[in-house]
């Protein structure tokens, strides 16, 4: 299986242009100077003016390129279309990461389009001060043929504290260790059969999937539980050293052909997917303590094997 990083992610910092957290002479209303690199607060503070704009339905109040490459649950599209022309409300609490070696941010928040409420998971590429891309996973009830997608309501979401509080230096994993973890999550997700691969998780980990919460991550993994996982395809995108954060986006395969099993304590169980189906997602893993301590997952249903069309097809294969 593919555990491959975006080129530049672990990479020595790129020569960025300016995106910095304020308006400097000639820059145009809540646009960086150009003479300023864009750091955490300046990718942050495009971040919050993102999802301004968006809510307002409005792409001028926020910094834009000439050409924003778009996409929506693996759709590419103009921009701005999709939920941009939907949303009718942005409910929070968002989290927010960013990385400025890789001029990226990325932010998962509530958000109701009318009475229909879902979790938005967004990632942004900055370059000279404006944004170039976004990509949006977009999760909202569906019930088609296969299992609906699995999703808590948004009254009563919470944002675990650990997600937004800087882990001080000399307690920090490398962005390479904070890479690791993630990918052992999901080899450890796929061929689910009760072993830990790559990773640990502190006894109080928390994982919350689409406003989900669940409190045993480790137990649920030791358990079995997730053996139908044939396959996680994935891509780390962008990582918060500050935070410790990782971020990736992939797909987790149902081929289908798995019926009954047993759990690692020899508890009988029924596979839920009884057709090929994937779920695609953008997931978050902080770490506290070199194991995973909190993670944030966005997804929705897909076609069996979609491609998402930012990753390159030798990549994938």
């Amino acid at each position: 299986m593919n555990k491959f990083i975006t080129a530049g992610l672990l990479a020595p910092a790129l020569a960025l242009t300016a995106c910095g957290s304020g308006t400097g002479e000639g820059a145009a209303p809540g646009q960086a100077s150009p003479s300023v690199s864009c750091d955490k607060a300046c990718l942050e503070d495009i971040v919050a003016q993102y999802r301004a704009a968006y809510l307002a339905h409005d792409p001028v109040q926020a910094p834009f390129a000439d050409q924003v490459r778009y996409t929506e649950n693996n759709v590419e599209m103009p921009f701005p279309d999709g939920t941009w022309d939907t949303v009718t409300e942005d409910v929070g609490p968002a989290m927010v990461v960013s990385d400025p070696e890789t001029g990226q941010a990325a932010f998962v928040t509530p958000i109701r389009q009318r009475e229909i409420e879902g979790y938005l998971g967004v990632r942004l590429k900055v370059e000279g001060g404006k944004t170039t891309e976004a990509e949006h996973i977009i999760s909202t009830r569906r019930n088609l043929s296969s299992p609906p997608t699995p999703i808590a309501p948004i009254d009563g979401y919470e944002l675990d504290p650990l997600l937004d509080q800087i882990v001080p230096e000399d307690q920090r994993s490398t962005r390479e260790q904070l890479a690791a973890h993630a990918n052992g999550y999901f080899d450890t997700l796929q061929h689910n059969d009760g072993e830990i691969r790559g990773t640990c998780f502190l006894d109080s980990a928390i994982r919350r999937e689409n406003g989900m919460l669940f409190t045993d991550i480790k137990g649920g993994f030791e358990s079995g539980l997730y053996l139908f996982n044939n396959r996680v395809r994935r891509e780390v995108l962008l990582v918060d050293e500050e935070r410790q954060i990782a971020l990736a986006r992939g797909f987790i395969d149902h081929k289908g052909v798995l019926d009954t099993y047993e759990l690692t304590d020899g508890t009988p169980a029924k596979s839920i997917f009884q057709e090929p189906q994937s779920w695609a997602f953008l997931e978050a893993f902080k770490v506290n303590d070199g194991c995973i301590s909190s993670v944030v997952a966005t997804f929705y249903q897909a076609p069996y094997y979609t491609v998402s069309p930012w990753t390159a097809r030798d990549e994938e294969e």
